[in-house]
């Protein structure tokens, strides 16, 4: 019998990566999306529309109501998405607050539920300049709590921690994967705008890979 893991998946490209990458190692894959009120929330859409296809099982857990508590980040706040790479200090703007610490933790929770020891989560180096929890000593201290927190312990896997955004992709090409079957932009408009930090890193990756992105953009 496959052993349970959970992945958490947003439906962008590294979570898709390392949705099919478990699925690779003969994982019985449980996907957990959030809808943290990010302004983006089409790639819920996305994410479903995987998961169907793949015939996955999927929860996607509203927690909006979180905004109350950690607002003023343009993912979820009124505050316009910046434009530029993500190593530029304005893209700190896109940080919500706790946000993988909580997300994590519910994952774990759902992880316990299904006996399952291990919960994927896509960090990866691109992310560490602007973003703490996706660092590894985030990862470590999380996984150490995570150790203890329950009566079973569940670690979190992180494939990519290490690795660029560029490496997820040759990754996932060599895999022979569709990344038309994923969203990336801040902006949650019909196309894909090619100017957030979100966006500039999935073109770069591309770019770098002399492939071409299938998504539509602005």
């Amino acid at each position: 019998m496959s052993e349970n893991v959970v992945v958490i998946y947003s439906g962008g490209m590294d979570s898709f990566t390392v949705l099919h990458k478990a699925l690779r190692e003969g994982k019985k894959v449980h996907a957990l999306s959030f809808n943290y009120g990010q302004r983006h929330k089409k790639e819920l859409d996305y994410a479903a529309s995987v998961c169907d296809s793949l015939a996955v099982p999927h929860k996607i857990v509203d927690i909006s109501a979180i905004n109350s508590l950690i607002g003023g980040s343009a993912l979820t706040s009124d505050i316009e998405v910046p434009e530029g790479h993500y190593e530029e200090p304005s893209m700190k703007q896109t940080v919500v607050p706790n946000r993988n610490m909580i997300l994590l933790s519910l994952a774990v929770g759902y992880a316990v539920s299904l006996e399952a020891k291990e919960v994927y989560y896509g960090a990866h180096a691109g992310d560490h300049a602007i973003y703490p929890d996706c660092r590894p000593e985030f990862v470590h201290r999380m996984n150490d709590v995570c150790g203890i927190a329950n009566y079973t312990p569940v670690e979190i896997v992180t494939p990519y921690i290490d690795e660029s955004k560029t490496a997820i992709l040759t990754d996932g090409l060599n895999m022979g994967l569709d990344y038309g079957k994923t969203w990336t932009c801040y902006n949650g408009r019909e196309k894909a705008c090619g100017k957030c930090g979100a966006c500039e890193e999935r073109l770069e990756a591309f770019r770098d890979n002399n492939a071409t992105d299938p998504l539509e953009y602005e």
